[in-house]
């Protein structure tokens, strides 16, 4: 055998692996931020309400401006006479503050208003598993408790890790196996793996 086509097939075989060294996830793990204690507090006065989100709002004194509602497609809570309310982003105080605003303005004298969620928007999960879709959020879910709900891993499926899309943290590599908790609205990817 000559040396030449040994060589051709070593030269074949490395250009091979860095293709698809180059086609990996070129994300880092996940930031420290991003890993967040489990329990009722998790989400706690921080937590930033979302497309999705289901609220209880209660007027103290006007039951027929109490009620349930939700946190609509355009990120606006429909209430009435408060009407189109913008709530995306923000905090429950600081909706809470918004909705009271309106309703003090013409309407109400000094209004005292709570808010609650009832449910937070869903998670999605997709890529190798076997059932992905989107799935009802429950506090303190970890990665591979979504994967159980999405019926499990595929035999393609990269079970060292995901990626996760969460809003204003961009894509994250968490591990399978780490303390991070999902959050509500948390798009989850299970990659392929290669070998």
């Amino acid at each position: 055998m000559s040396v030449v086509p040994a060589f051709r097939s070593f030269a074949a075989a490395l250009l091979a692996a860095l293709a698809v060294g180059a086609c990996a996830d070129e994300i880092g793990p996940a930031p420290a931020s991003f890993a967040v204690e489990a329990g009722p507090s998790a989400l706690g006065a921080s937590y930033r309400l979302g497309i999705g989100d289901k609220l209880k709002i209660t007027v103290f004194g006007e039951e027929s401006l109490s009620g349930a509602a939700e946190v609509n497609a355009s990120g606006q809570v429909s209430l009435p006479l408060a009407g189109e309310v913008p709530a995306q982003g923000k905090t429950l105080g600081q909706f809470r503050e918004t909705v009271a605003n309106r309703l003090a303005d013409g309407y109400l004298k000094n209004p005292k208003v709570t808010i609650e969620i009832t449910n937070y928007r869903p998670f999605y999960i997709h890529g190798e598993v076997k059932s992905g879709g989107e799935f009802a959020y429950k506090t303190g879910i970890r990665l591979r408790d979504a994967v159980a709900m999405a019926g499990g891993y595929t035999y393609r499926a990269e079970q060292s890790y995901a990626v996760v899309t969460r809003e204003g943290a961009g894509d994250v590599r968490i591990p399978a196996n780490g303390s991070v908790i999902l959050l509500p609205g948390d798009n989850v990817r299970i990659p392929e793996r290669f070998f």
